[in-house]
């Protein structure tokens, strides 16, 4: 038997944050950008019914909230964002995060530095 998967995302999320190991980090701030993608087994056919999907304008606004809180880590920020993800959708098998902080304080040119978790159910 066929099985049908479904992927909500959004890409490229821009946020203006206040994470880092340092406490310099934590006061000036920085770009980041964030990838959300879900995936999920589809069981009927499409019928506009919301509680069947992935509501993409929830996933900004749960990113968007943990994005506001201050924390030392990226990985605490996507993994926090992946378990809201997880409690709230409960159809989601398979969840990414992607987080890259622009332009990292390091010394060298950087672009971007970069952390992404992935959840398998």
């Amino acid at each position: 038997m066929a099985t049908i998967l479904q992927k909500v995302a959004l890409n490229n999320i821009r946020f203006f944050s206040y994470h880092g190991f340092y406490p310099e980090e934590q006061l000036t701030g920085s770009i980041f950008l964030l990838d959300i993608e879900t995936e999920f087994e589809v069981f009927e056919q499409g019928n506009d019914d919301m509680v069947k999907t992935v509501n993409y304008e929830r996933l900004f606004e749960i990113a968007e909230s943990e994005m506001k809180q201050t924390r030392k880590l990226l990985e605490t920020v996507a993994f926090n964002i992946l378990e809201q993800i997880r409690s709230e959708f409960i159809i989601v098998s398979k969840a990414r995060v992607t987080i890259k902080k622009i332009a990292p304080p390091l010394n060298g040119q950087v672009e971007n530095s970069l952390v992404e978790l992935n959840y398998i159910r």
